[in-house]
């Protein structure tokens, strides 16, 4: 703060007069006796700070710091600003009658004025309108055959029925937990139902699958894209492979294994239009009906999820043949107890026969 310049000449005078006035004796003195020595003109030609300086006024210290102190940098006006401004004041104005109207010197708020190529207002949501396009068009299957496309959507009916009836009786079977009695049925009733549907979305989704490997050796025997051979086949082979073994598994488990199973068959099919084993439209075709697909599985999935602790579980076909297993494990036992206990009374029989005849020579003897 102290470092400008009014405020270093204050403080400066400030000094000056203190420290003056402990030397004004001297200086007087001294200034008597060179008035005897020297003319007085002489002396003040020589000396004359030494003669203002206790008698120098305050207001004259800052009025003069004032007026020699350099003004800072941003109060003067750039060198390169001055010459644009002679520049500017070089040129001459032009009038313009045509351009004078009601509306002249009115500013604009929509648009530049006077500005050959102006600015365009970005549209914010084009994205947005962009994929709302492509999901149209995408959904639209408008190269589909018709026929194709009806006889797909009526297949999946099936799986979007049992899912949204998993759905239903889930929550039946929540409102029968909580107030003691469902909204249509009964909680066993809704259970009972439930434990009919799971089995058939399960056989569906399997022969679904199946049929969509089975679609690959159709194109092979049309030789679309030309005859692939073992390739093409294996796809037909491998889907029925995954398929049927998921009829084995938890009902849970099963629909996740059918979920994985129908989205590598749809990137398989996505690959076989890339490399022109199948129809350009095949795998848009493909993607709806998967999409719709694997919507079903989840639906079921959080309707089992649910009530996971409110139902008992269905015995799947292993638990089936596990306890079909330890019942001839049983029978096996049981029979083997049988014969033992026949032949231990045969035994028994024999050795009382042998006593009787033994008993019937002593008393012969």
């Amino acid at each position: 703060m102290l470092r400008s310049g009014p405020a270093t000449s204050l403080a400066r005078t400030t000094f000056r007069l203190t420290t003056s006035r402990g030397s004004r004796k001297t200086s007087h003195l001294s200034f008597q006796t060179a008035k005897f020595l020297i003319p007085r003109n002489e002396a003040l030609k020589r000396s004359p700070s030494l003669t203002l300086t206790a008698y120098r006024p305050l207001s004259t210290s800052l009025q003069r710091s004032a007026t020699t102190t350099p003004k800072p940098p941003y109060d003067q006006i750039d060198r390169g600003e001055q010459e644009h401004e002679q520049a500017v004041a070089k040129d001459e104005l032009v009038p313009h009658p045509d351009e004078v109207g009601p509306t002249s010197s009115v500013h604009q708020v929509f648009h530049e004025k006077g500005v050959s190529d102006p600015e365009q207002d970005v549209d914010m949501l084009a994205g947005v309108y962009s994929d709302l396009k492509v999901i149209k068009e995408t959904f639209a299957l408008d190269q589909v055959p018709r026929e194709a496309l009806f006889i797909g959507m009526a297949g999946l009916l099936p799986y979007v029925a049992t899912s949204l009836s998993t759905v239903y009786l889930a929550w039946d079977i929540n409102h029968a937990s909580l107030d003691g009695q469902g909204f249509l049925l009964s909680g066993e009733q809704a259970e009972l139902l439930l434990h009919i549907i799971e089995p058939l979305q399960m056989g569906y989704g399997a022969v679904i699958i199946s049929f969509l490997g089975a679609i690959h050796w159709g194109l092979e025997w049309a030789k679309f894209g030309g005859t692939q051979g073992y390739r093409r086949y294996a796809i037909g082979m491998v889907a029925p492979a995954v398929a049927w073994p998921t009829l084995l598994l938890p009902v849970e488990y099963a629909l996740i294994a059918q979920f994985t199973a129908f989205s590598f068959l749809y990137f398989t099919d996505a690959r076989a239009v890339v490399r022109g084993w199948a129809p350009p439209w095949y795998s848009t075709y493909r993607f709806v009906l998967t999409f719709i697909v694997g919507a079903s599985i989840v639906l079921s999935l959080i309707g089992r999820g649910q009530i996971a602790d409110k139902v008992s579980r269905l015995p799947s076909p292993a638990d089936r043949l596990k306890a079909l297993r330890e019942s001839q494990v049983a029978a096996l036992e049981q029979e083997e107890r049988e014969r033992r206990a026949r032949v231990m009374a045969q035994d028994e029989e024999e050795e009382e026969g042998d006593d009787d005849d033994e008993e019937e020579e002593d008393d012969d003897e």
